[in-house]
This record gives C-alpha cells, structure tokens and sequence, in this order.
C-alpha cells in the first residue's frame, strides 16, 4: 500500500498501527496532550520494528531518534481509537525518516496529526552512526 501526499510522491506504507486514546492522556484543556502524539507515534515505530524480521531492539547497533516533526491538525480526545500509519519518506546510508499520520479509526479521512521523524541506527558501544541494517532497508523499500 501507498501513500501520495500533497508533492504528489508515492511513499510506502511500512505498517498501520491501532491505538487507543487513554483517559491520562488528556491535559486540563480536555483533549490530548501534544506530548502523547509523540508517544504514540514510538509506540508504533517499535510494534513495526518488532514485525521486521532480524531485527531486535536488544541489538549492539539500534535505531535512536534524530529529529522529529509534528503538526498538529485538530483536537483528538478520549474515549477515542486512532491509527497511526507509518511510510518511508527517505532511506539514508544510516538513517529511514518515516512519515507518520495519525487518523481517525472510523474514518481515515479525519487527520489529527502528520509529519516525519529521522531514526539513526547507532553502534550503542562507540556511540556512533552505523550502516542501516539490511532488514530495516528491505522492508522499507
């Protein structure tokens, strides 16, 4: 599956991840808290990381987050069920930027939230970027 955003690129869909909305994630305002989109969306990274076969969070050299990037498009609030769909925006030498956006389960026409984040895979010992490992690159292309 793909996705074509508004420059009209095709990304690849690398994984659509449910989440629910708990009621500890809202702030005084009474809808979600940004931080809590940051948190769903590593929620997702891991699951899909975890469906990548050879691949384990345990190993010497392991994804860390560069950078990300959120815009908010509208209020989410609890009770809700969200997905959070996760593409490839960009394959580097060290480094995937995956695109995410968070929908409405019912209807995923309902946008709370887009953007992308740069994940490194780090040499945890040297603390260093390393290669992109083979099985992160295969299934990201």
């Amino acid at each position: 599956m793909t996705d074509t955003p508004a420059n009209g690129e095709t990304r690849k869909l690398l994984a659509r991840i449910p989440i629910s909305v708990r009621w500890r994630d809202m702030d005084s305002m009474g809808h979600v808290n940004n931080a809590k989109y940051v948190a769903y969306l590593e929620e997702a990274r891991v699951r899909w990381l975890l469906t990548v076969p050879g691949v384990s969070m345990r190993d010497r050299v392991a994804p860390v987050v560069a950078a990300n990037n959120i815009n908010y498009r509208r209020p989410l609030t609890w009770p809700h069920d969200v997905i959070v769909e996760l593409y490839v925006d960009r394959l580097g030498s060290s480094s995937v930027t995956i695109g995410h956006r968070i929908v409405d389960q019912a209807d995923d026409s309902v946008l709370y939230s887009d953007g992308n984040v740069v994940v490194v895979w780090m040499d945890t010992q040297t603390g260093k970027s390393a290669p992109l490992p083979e099985p992160i690159r295969a299934a990201s292309t």
